[in-house]
C-alpha cells in the first residue's frame, strides 16, 4: 500500500530524519513535523502508526500529526518501524525505542525539551506505545512523560476468546486480530512466553509508568482489554484517563474524519497532551 502524504502548509514544516537503529538492525527513519520557525526547546510526541503490526506507514496519520504540531506548538515525530511477519517481535518496539533514543540524542538540533517527550499511537501503534513505555521504564535511560493510546492493541490473549464472534465489531475483527498477532508473535501467540515488551497487557505490575490517556469505542474489538488496562494502570497508582465513546468502532475517526464525534475525539487527545506537556 502506498500512503499519500499531506501538505502541512506554511506554518508547519516536515522533514524525514534517520537515527541509529537497534543493535544489528537497520537505521530507523522518522517523519518529523514542527511549527515553522521553532527556535526554543518545546515538547515532543513520538507517534506510532497503526496497521495490525503488519501494514501502515507514518503518512497515514499526517493530518492529525500536523494538527498536533500546529495547535500545540510541539514537535511530532512519526516512526517508520519494521512490520511482521518479515520482522517479528520485538522488531517493532525496538525500532520505536531507537526512535525515542534518537530524538533524545538530537534534542538540541530539533529544539526538543528532553524532559517533555510523550509517546503515543493508534491501534497496533497504541499497543506498541504501551509496550515502549514498559521498555523505557525497564531500561531507565529515557523517561517519557505521557502515553496517548488510541484504541490500543494490547493483549494477544484476546485471540483465544470464544465470545467475540457474535459482537458487532467493525473494521478490525477477531479474525483480523488473530492474523495480526500471529504475524508478529508467531507460534508464541497467546502462549505463556510472550514478553510484555511485545504485548503490554502481559505485564502484571504497571507501577512507575507515565500517566496515560486511553480512548476506545464500545463497538471496538479492543474495548474490554483497553478498559481493563486502564483499570490496572489506575490500580498501580498511574494516573489514567479513560475515554469510552458510545457506538464507536475501531478506527472510526479515520473512516469518518469529518464527523463531529471524530473531531471531538481528536480535541480530547489534544487537551490531554497539552495538560501533560
Amino acid at each position: 500500500m502506498k500512503w499519500r502524504s499531506t501538505d502541512p502548509g506554511p506554518d508547519v514544516t516536515v522533514q524525514e530524519i534517520v537515527v541509529p537503529g537497534p543493535k544489528d538492525a537497520p537505521s530507523v527513519s522518522l517523519r518529523v513535523f514542527q511549527p515553522t520557525g521553532l527556535k526554543a526547546p518545546a515538547p515532543a510526541l513520538l507517534w506510532i502508526h497503526g496497521g495490525g503490526l503488519i501494514f501502515g506507514a507514518p503518512e497515514q496519520d499526517d493530518r492529525t500529526n500536523i494538527a498536533f504540531a500546529r495547535e500545540l506548538g510541539i514537535t511530532v515525530a512519526a516512526v517508520r518501524y519494521r512490520l511482521g511477519p518479515d520482522h517479528p517481535a520485538p522488531a517493532a518496539v525496538e525500532d520505536a525505542y531507537a526512535a525515542l533514543r534518537g530524538l533524545a540524542e538530537r534534542a538540541d538540533e530539533l529544539h526538543i525539551d528532553i524532559d517533555r517527550i510523550a509517546i503515543g499511537g493508534a491501534s497496533a501503534g497504541g499497543g506498541l506505545a504501551a509496550a515502549l513505555a514498559l521498555l523505557a521504564h525497564d531500561r531507565a535511560e529515557i523517561r517519557p512523560v505521557f502515553q496517548l493510546l488510541l484504541y490500543p492493541m494490547l493483549d494477544d490473549r484476546t485471540t483465544t476468546r470464544t465470545d467475540l464472534g457474535t459482537l458487532k465489531v467493525r473494521v478490525w475483527t477477531p479474525k483480523s486480530d488473530r492474523y495480526g498477532w500471529s504475524s508478529y508473535l508467531g507460534d508464541a501467540v497467546a502462549g505463556p512466553d510472550v514478553s510484555p515488551h511485545s504485548a503490554a497487557a502481559r505485564r502484571e505490575d504497571l507501577t512507575g509508568l507515565p500517566p496515560a490517556w486511553i480512548g476506545v469505542g464500545t463497538l471496538d474489538l479492543f474495548h474490554d482489554e483497553d478498559v481493563e488496562y486502564a483499570r490496572r494502570l489506575s490500580d498501580s497508582g498511574v494516573p489514567c484517563e479513560l475515554d469510552v465513546i458510545p457506538g464507536a468502532f475501531h478506527g472510526f475517526d479515520l473512516v469518518f474524519p469529518k464527523a463531529e464525534i471524530s473531531r471531538e475525539f481528536w480535541r480530547r487527545q489534544a487537551r490531554a497532551l497539552k495538560a501533560a506537556l
